[in-house]
């Protein structure tokens, strides 16, 4: 015959409930989506990755919200990397990144900035290839400025560029959203 222990069911009852409420919720009483900004840049366009990434998107359980298809002229790109224009690759980044069409991506599920990065693998593709061979960077990327993919490296940084470059739009660019059916 089993015995209980009620000081032991008492305390797995108070873990439970403290993980429990320290998980974001929803009224509706699921757990809170995360939204990231994700970008296919020119050579994942070029090398056709599209459909590579968009497959690992999908099979990692992210949801895409928008997209658009875009072209960057100099002057939105060099706004978007401001915080990287005091770096000596910050003349060749605009380059790169005007140098064709860019995709742009709001992913959206659980922990999806941290997942994402995550999927995306470091940001030196040459390096991906031996520490995370199965990332996207790895398979797609060619090396440190070719990468292929970007990823929002914060929560915040995540609004602020989804809010880049999906504030109100006037002609130029379409932008998908993504219902679910």
């Amino acid at each position: 015959m089993l015995t209980r222990v009620p000081f032991l069911s008492n305390f797995l009852f108070i873990v439970v409930l403290v993980v429990s409420l320290s998980l974001p919720c929803r009224s509706d009483g699921s757990a809170e989506k995360e939204k990231t900004l994700a970008i296919i840049k020119p050579d994942g366009l070029y090398d056709n990755c599209t459909d590579k990434i968009k497959n690992a998107i999908f099979d990692s359980g992210f949801r895409i919200v928008k997209e658009m298809l875009i072209q960057l002229d100099e002057e939105s790109a060099m706004s978007f990397y401001a915080e990287h224009s005091s770096r000596s690759f910050f003349s060749s980044l605009v380059k790169y990144m005007t140098s064709g069409p860019v995709l742009i991506m709001v992913l959206e599920k659980e922990n999806a900035v941290a997942d994402w990065r995550a999927l995306i693998g470091p940001t030196d593709a040459s390096k991906a290839k031996i520490t995370h061979p199965n990332s996207i960077r790895a398979i797609c990327g060619l090396d440190l400025q070719k990468n292929c993919v970007h990823g929002s490296d914060s929560p915040q940084s995540a609004q602020r560029e989804i809010s880049f470059f999906f504030k109100e739009k006037s002609s130029g660019s379409a932008v998908t959203e993504h219902d679910e059916l």
